[in-house]
């Protein structure tokens, strides 16, 4: 089955939509992974959490299955704190259901839940001040305040730990340094995922879904007025 313009088998939410929109039907189910992951970063090893939501169903009676990454936690300074993580895949988890919903794909609105983690920091936020997403600052930007953004992208090995055995995965992640306010902060985001082993087969396919997803957030910085720097992985 070939659909012009989107990929196929489907790799994002947005491709989901498409077709939906286009007569296709479309059923749509959500299961989650909090993954262990080792990183190592800039020689800098750490280990987080991934939180990766797995999108399955059928089009026009084909299975399809793919994996959205919607954040990285860590219990330290070197990536986006563990109780920040959850509330962000939960935010951005939510904006892709009303998505969904909008073209009249059903879905059951499940979220990521990591009740003893989130208790053991629930300090951290009132100590680290509120919870920003990169949408926070569009909305900044949108109400007159100037933005600036510094996109980051970089390609990360890491490994994910299952119950029995690890797995060599590549993640593309970018940084943006965002200027607004008068303060200067940091927020990630994972675009896609490979496996390892897998990169002459789907590296090129991943690196198009993340620069799609950032084409499309680029697009709401020029709605509000955003200097940026436009980078695409390549």
């Amino acid at each position: 089955m070939e659909h012009a313009g989107i990929n196929y088998p489907p790799g994002r939410i947005t491709d989901l939509m498409i077709l939906k929109q286009k007569g296709s039907i479309v059923t749509c189910k959500t299961s989650f992974e909090v993954l262990p992951v080792d990183f190592s970063h800039r020689s800098n090893p750490f280990q987080a959490y991934i939180f990766l939501c797995r999108y399955t169903g059928e089009i026009d009676k084909q299975q399809y299955s793919f994996k959205k990454c919607y954040a990285r936690g860590c219990p330290n300074n070197l990536c986006t704190h563990v109780s920040q993580a959850v509330m962000i895949a939960n935010r951005y988890l939510q904006r892709d259901y009303h998505k969904l919903e909008q073209v009249g794909i059903k879905v059951i609105k499940r979220l990521f839940t990591l009740e003893e983690m989130t208790v053991k920091f629930d300090g951290y936020q009132e100590e680290h001040g509120p919870l920003l997403a990169i949408h926070d600052y569009i909305n900044i930007a949108g109400e007159g305040s100037p933005v600036a953004i510094a996109p980051a992208l970089e390609f990360v090995p890491a490994v994910e730990h299952f119950a029995n055995h690890k797995h060599q995965m590549v993640f593309l992640m970018v940084n943006f340094t965002v200027t607004c306010l008068g303060e200067t902060h940091h927020y990630e985001r994972c675009l896609a995922c490979y496996p390892m082993e897998k990169e002459t087969e789907e590296r090129q396919q991943k690196i198009e879904i993340a620069n799609a997803r950032l084409k499309s957030l680029y697009t709401e910085f020029d709605a509000v007025e955003i200097k940026y720097d436009k980078q695409f992985f390549s």
